[in-house]
């Protein structure tokens, strides 16, 4: 597993520092433009595919676990932030951004609860789980600055 850490690390890095370019470039915008409200609605859609992608590591480590543990509730919560990601960009903007930083916060408690907190410990990597929180934190703040800047 060590040797995907190179790989992993790019990935956030930049799919991070892309959406994080995206949500300051949006609060740079003027509020009443309808520029802000596409570039909101943008920031939304790479957001929810973000929350896709990191919901769906958790299916695959599911998947390839070779520890004899329960993963149909991890495969349960992975469905759950699919569905969030799939729906929230059908709200309003400002409603998908609350939503997503949501589902983002969400998403890192699910990520410490696999310490010895009821979740299979065994599922993935200690580094990867505590990776993954703050990287979750990390974007859900990004997601929300720009509902701040209002």
């Amino acid at each position: 597993m060590i040797d995907v850490l190179p790989s992993l690390i790019g990935t956030f890095a930049v799919a991070g520092g892309m959406l994080a370019w995206l949500s300051i470039r949006t609060t740079k915008i003027d509020q009443n433009s309808p520029e802000r409200l596409v570039a909101e609605l943008r920031l939304a859609q790479f957001s929810a595919l973000l929350l896709a992608f990191v919901a769906g590591a958790f299916i695959g480590f599911s998947a390839t676990s070779e520890a004899n543990v329960n993963t149909a509730l991890d495969t349960a919560l992975a469905l759950g932030f699919f569905v969030v990601a799939a729906i929230a960009p059908t709200r309003e903007p400002r409603e998908a951004l609350t939503i997503l930083m949501l589902a983002f916060a969400a998403h890192a408690l699910v990520d410490i609860m696999h310490r010895p907190y009821g979740l299979p410990v065994e599922i993935a990597p200690a580094w990867y789980l505590i990776g993954c929180a703050v990287f979750n934190l990390f974007v859900g703040v990004l997601c929300y600055i720009p509902i701040l800047k209002r």
